[in-house]
């Protein structure tokens, strides 16, 4: 039964990446009285990366996890507006569509089959198609000379979207704390990599882990060509003069916070797809961990056998494509006792 507006929570958030942000503003702009704390800085951990490539699973083997993250691409373009709006700042957000290579025969055929799902799956919201006209000098390199569009994809300045997202939750009334500090009311735990870490010793199993992504910008101005995916590799460009290119998925590392030849390699692949950015200087190195829940998907929910205690986690790649949505949900469970988690997402989907 939802809650009457007047006695909604004090809610503090713990974490000060784009769930924590994204839930927090949302829950405030609800009329809850919203603190964040963040330990280090806003997007000091894997949200702070350059990359933001916003884009959808292929349209096939529908299942939860597809459907949640179709309907937040969906619902993103108003609901960033809202934040620029709120925050008198740009997010970068620009939904500019995708192109992928298509490298033979087979590789047009799935394709081109996948039209059909989309069709079904996506209705009039977008289009996936096969091309042999980009319509674009920035299109990569294909040996077929075809590639896959698609509408749906979208693009954002993780950095600048965080900043307005934080200011936008402050000009609603919200406060946020940088330092080692406890929560208080109801918490909702958005601590990346650390918080799976804390979920698992909690609960007695592993529920997750931090893998290493690398990522690197280039000074490079196209700022409404759209991103690319080019056997794995994304290369999404700004309209702030650079080109963002990720990233590694490394389970073993030294360090997690160094960049080392793994990101060179990285470089390499995009510039063999993407010959025109051999000479554009890199302006931005980065490395950080990502958390991946066990089960692949968003860990949403309570915090189990800890009343008044909440998680969103597991954001592992999709975390901005899947930002509005969650905001949506945990707002819902949170303030108004409405339970909206997909099968598969709860924390207890988790436990073995």
């Amino acid at each position: 039964m939802a809650r009457p507006i007047s006695v909604l929570p004090d809610v503090t958030v713990m974490g000060g990446g784009i769930f924590g942000l994204s839930c927090a503003y949302e829950m405030q702009a609800r009329g809850a009285r919203v603190h964040l704390v963040e330990r280090h800085a806003i997007g000091a951990g894997s949200s702070g990366g350059p990359v933001g490539a916003m884009s959808p699973h292929v349209p096939e083997l529908w299942n939860p996890k597809k459907q949640f993250q179709l309907d937040s691409l969906l619902m993103a373009a108003a609901w960033w507006q809202r934040v620029e709006t709120t925050a008198s700042l740009s997010s970068g957000y620009a939904r500019l569509g995708r192109l992928q290579p298509l490298a033979d025969a087979e590789a047009i055929a799935f394709a081109q089959a996948r039209t059909a799902t989309a069709a079904q799956l996506w209705g009039d919201a977008a289009r996936w198609s096969v091309i042999t006209d980009p319509g674009t000098g920035f299109a990569p390199l294909s040996p077929t000379g075809t590639w896959v569009h698609d509408t749906l994809s979208a693009r954002i300045d993780p950095r600048r979207a965080l900043t307005a997202l934080a200011a936008a939750f402050r000009t609603l009334g919200g406060t946020i704390t940088i330092g080692d500090h406890g929560p208080q009311g109801e918490t909702l735990w958005t601590t990346g990599t650390a918080g799976l870490a804390d979920l698992s010793e909690a609960l007695g199993q592993p529920l997750g882990a931090g893998v290493k992504g690398q990522a690197l910008a280039l000074a490079f101005d196209a700022p409404d060509a759209p991103q690319l995916l080019c056997d794995g590799l994304h290369v999404v460009p700004h309209d702030n003069g650079t080109v963002a290119i990720g990233s590694t998925s490394e389970l073993i590392w030294d360090d997690p916070a160094i960049t080392d030849a793994q990101l060179d390699m990285l470089h390499a692949r995009a510039v063999a797809f993407c010959p025109w950015l051999r000479d554009a200087p890199v302006i931005d190195r980065w490395a950080s961990l990502r958390p991946r829940a066990r089960t692949r998907a968003p860990m949403l929910g309570h915090w189990p056998n800890r009343p008044g205690h909440h998680v969103a986690n597991g954001g592992f790649k999709i975390g901005f494509g899947m930002a509005p949505k969650v905001a949506e949900v945990m707002a819902g469970l949170i303030l108004d006792g409405k339970d909206a988690i997909p099968n598969g997402f709860r924390v207890e989907d988790s436990l073995r």
